[in-house]
C-alpha cells in the first residue's frame, strides 16, 4: 500500500494516467536505458549552441484577404531547412510541448499582437519567437522529438494539424520513457531541499540579470540617442554655415571673419555625421550582442520559474482532490459494512477504491518523475550560466570599439576647428576660457 505522506507531485499531462502495468515504449530505439546515473547531465554550453541555430525573419508582404497578418521565415542551420510560419503556428507548436513535455522547461511565447500593433511591437515579438525556437531546438529531450522537425521542416499547407497528428496517442514524456517508473531510485535524498534551494537561487539570478538588462538596455538606447543628437547637431552646423541672410552695415567690418567661420561650419557637417553613425552602430551592436542575449537567459530562467509553479500547483491541486476522494471512499466503505448493504454494492465501492489507490500511485510516480526533470532542467540553467562571461565580453568589446573608433573621428575633426579661431595674421589663436566660469574683469 501506498504511503500518502510520501507523495510528490508535478504538472499533470492532458491525457489519462497510465498504470504502472501499461507501460509502453513507442520509441524503443530512441528509449534505450543509458549509463550509470540518467539524473547526472554533461553537456558543455558550446554543445548545446552546436545543436543548431534558428533565423526568424519578417516577411514583409502581409497576406489575407480580409485580416491582414505577420509572417516568418523560420531557417534551420541543422535541418538546412526554410519554412514560413504565421505566430499561431507558434502557438500551436509550443501547446504541443507543454502536453508532451509538461515537466520540462518550456519557454513562454510573446504576447498574440494587439489591435493597432506598430513595428516596434512586431520587431520585439521577432526576436522574442527567435530566442523561443532557439531556446526549444538547443533543449536535449526537444531536440529529439518529431514536432521540433516537423515545426523547422514541413512545407506542406497545414503544419499545425501536422503537429496535432503527431501528438495523438503518443502521450506525454512521463509514458514513454523507461526510467519514469523509477525516477526515484536516481534522486538524492534531500531531493526536496535541494529543489527549494535551486528555486531560491534561479529567483535571486532571475532578479539580477533583469536589472543588468534594463541597465544595459538603457546604455544601448543613450547610444541610438547619441548618434541622433550628433547628426542634429552637425546638421544644425551646417545650416548656419550655409546662412545666405546678408551682413548688416555696422557688421561689415567684420564680414570677412563671419564668412570664414560659415565655410568652416558647413564642412563640419561630415564628421558629425560619421561620429552619429559610429554611435548608432555601437548601439545596434549591444542590442543584438548584450541586450539580446541577456533576454535570452532570462527567457530560460522564467521558464524555469514556470516549470517551479507548474509542479507545485499540480503537486498541491491533483494531490490534494485525489486524498479528498479516497477519504471519502473509505468512509462510505466503512459505512456500508457497518449497515450490511448489499454485496454487490459494497463490491462496486471496493473496485473504486483500488483504481483510486492505483490513480493516487500513478500520481506519487509522476510527482518523483517530475523531481527527476527539475533536477535536470536546473542542470540545464547551470549549463547556461557561461553565456554570461560572453555578454560581458560582447559588452566590454563594443565599449572599447566604439570609444576607439569616435575617438578617432573626434581627432581627425580638431584640425579643422583651427580657422575657426584664426586672427587677424590667420594664425590659430584658441580663445582662453575663464576656468572658474566667471567672466574676467
Amino acid at each position: 500500500m501506498f504511503c500518502p505522506r510520501c507523495l510528490l507531485g508535478g504538472a499533470w499531462s492532458y491525457l489519462p494516467a497510465p498504470q504502472v502495468s501499461e507501460w509502453r515504449d513507442p520509441h524503443p530505439s530512441r528509449m534505450q536505458m543509458p549509463q550509470g546515473n540518467p539524473l547526472l547531465l554533461s553537456y558543455t554550453l558550446q554543445e548545446l549552441l552546436a545543436r543548431d541555430t534558428v533565423q526568424v525573419e519578417l516577411i514583409p508582404e502581409k497576406k489575407g484577404l480580409f485580416l491582414k497578418h505577420v509572417e516568418y521565415e523560420v531557417s534551420s542551420q541543422r535541418f538546412r531547412s526554410s519554412v514560413y510560419r504565421r505566430y499561431n503556428d507558434f502557438v500551436v507548436f509550443h501547446e504541443m510541448l507543454l502536453q508532451k513535455f509538461p515537466y520540462r522547461m518550456v519557454p513562454a511565447l510573446p504576447p498574440k499582437r494587439v489591435l493597432g500593433a506598430d513595428r516596434e511591437f512586431i520587431e520585439a515579438r521577432r526576436r522574442a519567437l527567435r530566442r523561443f525556437i532557439n531556446l526549444v531546438a538547443r533543449h536535449p529531450p526537444f531536440s529529439e522529438d518529431v514536432a521540433l522537425r516537423l515545426f523547422l521542416s514541413f512545407s506542406g499547407p497545414d503544419v499545425q494539424n501536422k503537429l496535432k497528428e503527431s501528438a495523438q496517442c503518443v502521450g506525454d514524456e512521463f509514458m514513454s520513457c523507461k526510467l519514469a517508473p523509477r525516477a526515484k531510485d536516481f534522486l538524492p535524498a534531500d531531493i526536496q531541499t535541494q529543489f527549494a534551494v535551486s528555486r531560491e537561487l534561479i529567483r535571486n539570478i532571475y532578479n539580477s540579470f533583469h536589472k543588468l538588462r534594463d541597465r544595459a538596455e538603457r546604455i544601448a538606447s543613450r547610444a541610438i540617442d547619441n548618434a541622433a543628437d550628433l547628426l542634429i547637431f552637425g546638421k544644425e552646423l551646417s545650416a548656419l554655415g550655409s546662412d545666405t541672410t546678408p551682413l548688416p552695415s555696422w557688421a561689415t567690418l567684420h564680414s570677412s571673419t563671419w564668412g570664414s567661420l560659415k565655410q568652416a561650419l558647413k564642412g563640419l557637417s561630415v564628421e558629425f555625421a560619421l561620429l552619429a553613425d559610429k554611435a548608432a552602430q555601437q548601439g545596434k551592436q549591444e542590442e543584438n550582442d548584450v541586450v539580446e542575449k541577456l533576454n535570452l537567459f532570462l527567457d530560460l530562467l522564467q521558464s524555469y520559474k514556470d516549470l517551479c509553479e507548474r509542479h507545485e500547483k499540480g503537486v498541491l491541486h491533483k494531490h490534494q482532490r485525489a486524498l479528498h476522494k479516497y477519504s471519502l471512499m473509505k468512509r462510505q466503505m466503512m459505512s456500508a459494512t457497518v449497515q450490511s448493504r448489499e454485496p454487490d454494492s459494497v463490491e462496486q465501492l471496493e473496485s473504486r477504491i483500488v483504481e483510486q489507490e492505483n490513480a493516487i500511485q500513478t500520481m506519487e510516480l509522476r510527482g518523483y518523475f517530475s523531481l527527476y526533470c527539475l533536477h535536470q532542467e536546473m542542470q540545464l540553467v547551470h549549463v547556461y550560466l557561461p553565456l554570461t562571461s560572453h555578454i560581458l565580453g560582447a559588452f566590454v568589446n563594443s565599449q572599447i570599439q566604439g570609444h576607439k573608433e569616435m575617438s578617432k573621428v573626434w581627432n581627425d575633426l580638431k584640425p579643422k576647428l583651427n580657422c575657426l579661431f584664426a586672427g587677424p595674421s590667420g594664425s590659430p589663436t584658441p580663445p582662453r576660457l575663464p576656468q572658474d566660469g566667471v567672466s574676467p574683469r
